[in-house]
């Protein structure tokens, strides 16, 4: 049996193939369901991002979970696996078991340290219990990952300087327009991270929020959540003269305004700041060159929010360090879990056939006394223990280390446990 890890983030997909390849709601109940469905697999959780789509598997045979977890998400996505395939990222056993934990602690980060990754680790763990296919070995495994990354907060600086994406984007548009009471916001793109965004914004400021995404209902549910409306995508120009701060991060291929349209939606009597969050970018090159039209562009967020990386350096050194300690911990409590009880069956396999053959014996014992029969009994459990002593001893010494595992496998093939 493996831990498999399947995935696909920020590094390397594009948005767009992120955004379709996303799960969350209704997907990701179905994705959870036809993963487990598999044949070769015995559990699963799924860590469903705006910037990572991750299944994380308990299986039999590596290749044969890595064919159905790719069919299943092509299913679920109805996005062609030719297409994802090339972006596609595999660890297995001790690397998918760092990973988790290096994403858990906010290293595989956007922003190096975030803290909302931890949360949605925990949610992904919680939706694969709720859904009964999350078992002992990734029980395991999520709780000690969600307590490294608890850990890496609370016992290193990794977080103090950071900003989350969301909360960079809302200070820079408070750096460019500091009145932002009553402000009308129009979102377009109601994926997690244009949401985080409008989200982050509403806790700060007082704002009429406005959503437009390609499917009605995302856009309604981002809208109905924080108090705004949602309209339809072609109603999005109609709005840009009403408007003090536009919001895009959509996965279009392209630019989803054209020049004209931002010009005769702009003027330098009503302002707008313009946050463009998409890759590619959702605003046409020359948009600066608009009168009235401010832009801040991904770039600039992601280097706001890393103003600190400097200062946070030696505190990702000692991030690590507690990554690769609980890594160690966790390996040799999940190696522990593992090896009790291969000892005992081990134990429970040698005292049977010595029970059988004091059976198969017991004519020739009929003349020995209660006390001598008692006497022999002793010295046979005896015999078994001392010659399974050496071989415990050796199990439990090794275990957590790859040599454990090989010596495992090998008491499994030889005594057939």
């Amino acid at each position: 049996m493996t831990v498999l890890t399947v995935g696909l983030n920020h590094r390397t997909a594009p948005a767009r193939i992120l955004d379709d390849v996303n799960f969350s709601g209704d997907r990701l109940t179905k994705l959870l369901a036809e993963v487990s469905s598999s044949d070769v697999v015995s559990e699963v959780v799924v860590v469903a991002t705006c910037n990572r789509t991750e299944i994380y598997a308990h299986a039999e045979r590596f290749h044969d979970a890595f064919r159905d977890i790719r069919h299943a998400i092509g299913l679920i996505s109805g996005v062609d696996p030719e297409i994802f395939d090339p972006h596609l990222y595999h660890f297995y056993n001790e690397e998918a078991d760092e990973h988790l934990f290096t994403v858990a602690a906010g290293l595989d980060s956007v922003v190096v340290g975030e803290h909302e990754i931890l949360g949605q680790v925990g949610r992904a763990w919680d939706i694969a219990r709720e859904e009964s296919v999350s078992g002992p070995v990734l029980n395991l495994l999520f709780r000690r990952a969600v307590e490294c990354g608890k850990l890496v907060r609370t016992d290193t600086g990794i977080g103090r300087s950071t900003a989350s994406l969301p909360h960079a984007a809302v200070s820079l548009i408070g750096e460019q327009n500091p009145e932002l009471e009553d402000t009308t916001v129009l979102l377009v793109g109601a994926g997690e991270l244009g949401a985080g965004v409008a989200e982050a914004f509403a806790g700060k400021h007082s704002i009429a929020l406005v959503v437009a995404n390609r499917t009605r209902s995302k856009a309604r549910a981002v809208a109905d959540g924080l108090g705004g409306i949602d309209i339809a995508m072609d109603e999005i120009q109609s709005w840009l003269p009403k408007i003090d701060v536009l919001i895009t991060a959509t996965a279009a291929p392209g630019s989803i305004f054209s020049l004209d349209d931002l010009a005769n939606g702009v003027s330098a009597a009503s302002p707008i700041v313009a946050v463009d969050l998409a890759q590619p970018r959702d605003l046409p090159i020359g948009a600066a060159d608009i009168d009235g039209l401010g832009i801040i562009d991904l770039a600039q967020v992601q280097s706001f929010a890393n103003r600190g990386l400097q200062e946070r350096k030696t505190h990702v050194d000692a991030a690590k360090v507690v990554v690769q300690t609980e890594l160690v911990r966790y390996q040799e409590a999940r190696s522990a879990r593992e090896v009790a009880p291969l000892i005992g069956g081990l134990y429970g396999w040698a005292d049977g056939v010595r029970k059988s053959e004091f059976e198969r014996h017991g004519n020739r014992l009929q003349s020995l006394s209660d006390t001598e029969r008692a006497a022999v009994e002793a010295l046979t459990r005896s015999i078994v223990a001392k010659i399974l002593h050496q071989p415990t001893v050796t199990l439990k010494s090794a275990a957590g280390t790859p040599k454990g595992g090989r010596l495992a496998d090998a008491v499994r093939e030889l005594f057939d446990h």
